[in-house]
């Protein structure tokens, strides 16, 4: 587990199936995971049992719970995970609007940076953002991550199509 004054991140619980279930399935969070149909519950139950060893799946999911109740507010992911480079894809997620805007994301993209340095030592973790998803470029910002570079019309929207901002943090 990987502690913070409001925050932990702990490992996936069999029990997870039903929330993770709800989180991925929830269209309003489908443009940031590119997820375009909705997942079966055996598909969700498969990755939660099989998701717990980076080296070998390439990939892990922590479960961010507040500290003051254990309640799971959201997740933080390693992914691409490329151990001969040194490097890693990081993707988060608070579930609900109400839990966002308190420090919950920014506190678990410094602990998930401080496991990937110090833990797996890493060189660099690195991550995607929609150049219109303003909250998700400040906290990126704040974390230490710079802009390297933008993937023009990345993404369709329902508006048209849309930029991706590309970030890199690196351990000093």
């Amino acid at each position: 587990m990987l502690s913070g004054k409001k925050i932990y991140l702990r490992s996936l619980e069999p029990s997870d199936a039903d929330i993770i279930l709800k989180w991925e399935n929830n269209p309003n969070n489908w443009s940031v995971s590119n997820t375009l149909v909705p997942f079966s519950r055996k598909l969700i139950e498969d990755y939660v049992s099989s998701a717990q060893d980076i080296y070998s799946v390439k990939q892990v999911r922590f479960i961010i719970c507040l500290v003051e109740n254990g309640r799971e507010i959201g997740a933080i992911d390693l992914f691409d995970f490329d151990p001969f480079h040194a490097r890693v894809g990081l993707g988060v997620l608070i579930a609900e609007l109400e839990d966002r805007r308190h420090g919950y994301a920014k506190e678990a993209v410094s602990l998930i940076k401080e496991y990937c340095f110090n833990q797996l030592n890493l060189h660099q973790v690195y991550c995607n953002v929609l150049s219109e998803n303003k909250a998700s470029v400040d906290l990126f910002e704040k974390s230490g991550f710079i802009i390297c570079g933008t993937k023009k019309g990345w993404n369709k929207g329902t508006d048209g199509w849309l930029d991706e901002l590309m970030f890199q943090c690196f351990n000093r």
